[in-house]
């Protein structure tokens, strides 16, 4: 039986999410369909200039995604102070750039003059935009309807294009957090599309070594890595960007070469700090979605998470006994 959203989505205990949607149809959403030979590869465009829109709309940041040919990966971060810091004004304009919204907050954005009632009712729509908008279920419900009226329009067709609704995995401690975003951006690598995490096309960890390129600078569509924790640090996470790609770039290559726990001659310092070692890491980067299913954390984290979502049992917390411990 499919769990509801709210127990699966705990803010109280972290910000931070997986998600996955997957195709349901034979046809692709991306990629070459061998049965006809034609090239959906355009679609992978269509996803990533729509994620990254949205996460200009939302009070929710972009971590890591990787494009792939029937299904999507996405690690978001819910920014509930950003969304409450919002005027009503920046709401109803938010909401605007992906509905109409109603005749009163149309009224509202022309300066007119408002009856009590009105007031009232338009004060409880831009109550509940608000909520919308730091919300990883409109979020992804904005991905992912936008796509499938793409996709129904190009095929000529009509019925449902994903498999439902999306899978989501609260990501409980840093830990968990870069090992999933690790997951995510060498998912192309795993798939054996691409050789190194800078020629994966359409996702974040190209994105970011474009940037880098380009300027040594970080994509603004994406949260920051911020280095290392302090006091008063900004909004991001809190590695640095240099120590997270050259992971990343590492673990591709032993991926690739099938030489699982094996990282380099000294393991990574960012792996150090998260208190795992290299056979932890293959295994979490390789494997997540089968050892984790609601959250992904420390065995406490994860116990935590399953009171407050009223789960009796939450599948993982045994591997989280051993690829999760606390440093």
């Amino acid at each position: 039986m499919a769990q509801s959203r709210k127990s699966q989505v705990s803010l109280s205990d972290t910000p931070y999410y997986h998600c996955v949607s997957r195709c349901v149809r034979r046809s692709f959403l991306c990629g070459v369909d061998n049965y006809s030979g034609q090239s959906y590869e355009h679609r992978r465009g269509w996803v990533e200039d729509r994620l990254l829109f949205l996460s200009s709309v939302f009070a929710i940041d972009v971590c890591a995604y990787a494009v792939m040919s029937n299904h999507v990966h996405v690690v978001l971060h819910v920014d509930v102070d950003k969304a409450f810091s919002w005027s009503d004004k920046d709401v109803v304009t938010l909401w605007h750039s992906l509905y109409r919204g109603t005749l009163l907050t149309q009224k509202f954005m022309r300066d007119e003059t408002f009856t009590q009632g009105e007031w009232i009712t338009l004060n409880e729509t831009i109550g509940k935009y608000r909520e919308r908008l730091h919300d990883i279920s409109w979020f992804m419900r904005n991905l992912n309807e936008f796509i499938a009226r793409e996709a129904n329009k190009e095929d000529d067709c009509t019925g449902r294009f994903w498999e439902g609704r999306f899978k989501s995995q609260a990501l409980l401690d840093e830990s968990a957090v870069l090992a999933c975003m690790a997951y995510v951006d060498l998912n192309p690598i795993r798939a054996k599309i691409a050789n190194t995490p800078e020629t994966s096309q359409h996702t974040s960890i190209q994105k970011r070594t474009e940037a880098i390129k380009q300027d040594n600078s970080q994509p603004h569509q994406l949260m920051p890595f911020v280095g290392h924790p302090r006091e008063n640090m900004p909004k991001g996470i809190a590695f640095s960007l240099q120590d997270y790609c050259e992971l990343v770039d590492t673990t591709g290559r032993v991926i690739r070469k099938d030489k699982a726990g094996y990282i380099d001659h000294h393991q990574s310092p960012i792996l150090q700090r998260l208190g795992l070692d290299s056979e932890q890491w293959i295994t979490l980067t390789t494997e997540f979605e089968q050892h984790f299913y609601y959250a992904a954390g420390s065995e406490q984290m994860m116990r935590v998470f399953a009171g407050h979502t009223n789960h009796k049992r939450i599948r993982g917390i045994g591997k989280a006994k051993t690829l999760l411990k606390r440093a």
